[in-house]
């Protein structure tokens, strides 16, 4: 590919591989207390607090719905939910 020729990740309408990683950490199950904490340091790179923040932002973009409904809509339920007992 040429620097002429632009991949589907540089597409407006893409999410970045950021993005995409935070949905992929959310698609996992894990097994006990820090586990999630400790892969979202390990793999992302970012601490806790920043992940949960992008991924607040990831539930009210539209790429992010196209890219993975089914969590995305799980992950909104969820909030809802909880806004709800609030």
């Amino acid at each position: 590919m040429t620097a002429a020729t632009p991949g589907a990740d540089d597409a407006p309408d893409a999410l970045s591989e950021r993005d995409r990683s935070v949905l992929a950490v959310e698609r996992q199950s894990w097994p006990g207390p820090g586990a999630k904490e400790r892969a979202i340091r390990e793999q992302l790179g970012i601490s806790p607090t920043r992940y949960y923040q992008l991924l607040n932002a990831l539930l009210d973009d539209r790429r992010a719905l196209a890219e993975d409904p089914v969590t995305v809509n799980r992950l909104r339920r969820v909030r809802d939910a909880r806004r709800d007992r609030r």
